[in-house]
């Protein structure tokens, strides 16, 4: 975060990429930075219900100026009229100032079609990648599976687990996010 960097983390759903992210922001809170999280959709709607691109609208600006911003569920399913523009000045005003986390459940190839304009997308893409992270999330669902009597089957994905283990540790040991 103290460098600008940004997380991208793809994969199916029900690998923890949303656990990750919140456990990240957790941290990021911990340590005195300030943190929004919210869905791609609530985003776009609590910003097309301000006109977030008027000048300096103060509901955009709060996307602006938080140290980290996680955007969850990016790629769920298309986004509505206007939404590209709306995550493209954000992506565009943050970039290489503050830190952003996005998960997503679908390959970057399909953003185009999601966010409605290919080149929007792609710009999207090439400033949020710059100084992104890239995480790849494999494996089937982490969530619980119910049997016939009703008890929850565990299906924990390990490789989260670890990584959340690695991170704590780091933490305890000084690490910085």
């Amino acid at each position: 975060m103290r460098q600008a960097q940004n997380i991208l983390m793809v994969g199916p759903s029900g690998t923890g990429k949303t656990c990750l992210a919140q456990a990240i922001g957790f941290e990021a809170i911990k340590l005195g930075f300030t943190v929004i999280y919210r869905s791609i959709f609530d985003i776009v709607s609590h910003l097309q219900r301000f006109n977030a691109l008027s000048d300096r609208n103060p509901e955009f600006e709060r996307y602006l100026k938080a140290d980290l911003l996680i955007i969850d569920d990016m790629g769920l399913k298309q986004l509505p009229e206007k939404a590209g523009e709306l995550l493209f000045e954000i992506i565009f005003r943050r970039h290489e100032l503050k830190s952003t986390i996005m998960t997503s459940n679908r390959p970057l190839d399909d953003w185009g079609k999601l966010i409605g304009d290919v080149p929007t997308a792609g710009a999207i893409l090439d400033r949020f990648l710059q100084q992104a992270r890239l995480i790849p999330f494999k494996g089937k669902t982490g969530r619980p599976h119910f049997g016939r009597q009703g008890q929850a089957r565990p299906t924990a994905n390990d490789a989260l687990l670890d990584a959340a283990a690695a991170a704590r540790l780091d933490h305890a040991e000084g690490g910085s996010l």
